[in-house]
């Protein structure tokens, strides 16, 4: 199945172009990744644990060094001139970097004077993202009494202290409970609305789904897939049914996978465990001959679902399994 491209209609505000990275050992983490981020688009890289989304982003912010290929953010290179680009991003980092014996306003002050901001700009400046992330109430309470989500709109504060043109967040939710992952939601949309380029890792697919004006499906280090959500899930063409057969039916799902890939309509079989997706045209006009293949079988439901594509449909076909199975 190849790769669907589509790509920012004006000049990138973030570019890769055939980034690898071989640590000392032999491990690859990173190979050919390839993609543009258009100025004021929200991009995501999705991807289980292990794909290569952390590095990518450690290469473009200059934190590692790639092993080959280039990369531009705002047109500098990011590994001539790192400096340049450091002045320009903001970077929110899966790991929690708070002083929990420090108040919010005490580590945006800090992090203002390592910035080197004007003191009367740094002021205005901490009000200013303190309110953004709604944290303006609790700016003076030290941040052990945070919630975990207070805790993560401090991050998110912290990137941008520095006023950047480019955000890069690394799985910005990871941990959060559902209220809390939606509120992030709702920042990271206004961060898109005031035009900040946001780069994201995630391997949340509703967020990927809900967040991104694009993604790039990354797994092994590649590449997989780019496109838009919506590209992505039409260019299955097809909807899904999913069958899950009785445990004690294991044995025959791979003879009703052959069964099924044979009739009229079915574009696609994959299967794990005792459950089958299948990829079809109609399913008015499929699932007739579905059931007769189940039946004929003789192999028990226990439960038929149908959905129009998601892109847990398409990580599966890209990739030959979900995203979950990590």
């Amino acid at each position: 199945m190849g790769v669907t491209v589509s790509g920012p209609a004006i000049a990138p505000a973030i570019e890769a172009a055939g980034l690898s990275k071989v640590y000392p050992g032999g491990t690859t983490a990173a190979e050919d990744i390839s993609f543009q981020v258009g100025a004021g688009e929200v991009f995501g890289l999705l991807g289980p644990n292990g794909a290569g989304k952390t590095t990518t982003l450690r290469i473009l912010i200059t934190v590692l060094r790639p092993s080959g290929g280039h990369a531009r953010v705002l047109g500098l290179d990011v590994v001539e001139q790192p400096t340049q680009v450091r002045q320009l991003i903001g970077y929110v980092p899966q790991e929690r970097a708070i002083d929990r014996f420090l108040t919010g306003r005490e580590h945006l002050e800090l992090l203002a004077a390592l910035y080197h901001l004007p003191k009367a700009h740094a002021a205005a400046r901490i009000d200013e993202v303190l309110s953004l992330v709604g944290l303006a109430h609790k700016a003076d309470e030290v941040a052990r009494n945070y919630s975990g989500g207070m805790k993560r709109k401090l991050d998110i504060a912290c990137g941008l202290i520095p006023s950047p043109k480019v955000l890069f967040m690394d799985e910005p939710t990871l941990g959060l409970d559902v209220e809390s992952r939606l509120k992030i939601w709702d920042h990271i949309r206004e961060l898109k609305a005031r035009g900040i380029t946001i780069l994201l890792t995630t391997n949340y697919l509703d967020e990927a789904d809900q967040l991104c004006d694009r993604i790039a499906i990354i797994d092994a280090g590649r590449v997989k897939a780019m496109g838009s959500p919506s590209e992505l899930k039409a260019g299955l063409g097809g909807d899904v049914v999913s069958l899950t057969l009785s445990p004690a039916d294991l044995a025959k799902v791979e003879g009703l996978s052959q069964a099924i890939k044979g009739q009229a309509g079915v574009r696609a079989v994959s299967t794990k465990q005792n459950v089958l997706d299948i990829r079809v045209a109609s399913p008015e006009s499929s699932l007739p001959a579905i059931l007769s293949a189940v039946t004929a079988q003789g192999c028990r439901l226990e439960f038929v679902e149908y959905h129009r594509p998601r892109l847990d449909d398409v990580f599966l076909a890209y990739t030959g399994r979900k995203i979950k199975d990590e």
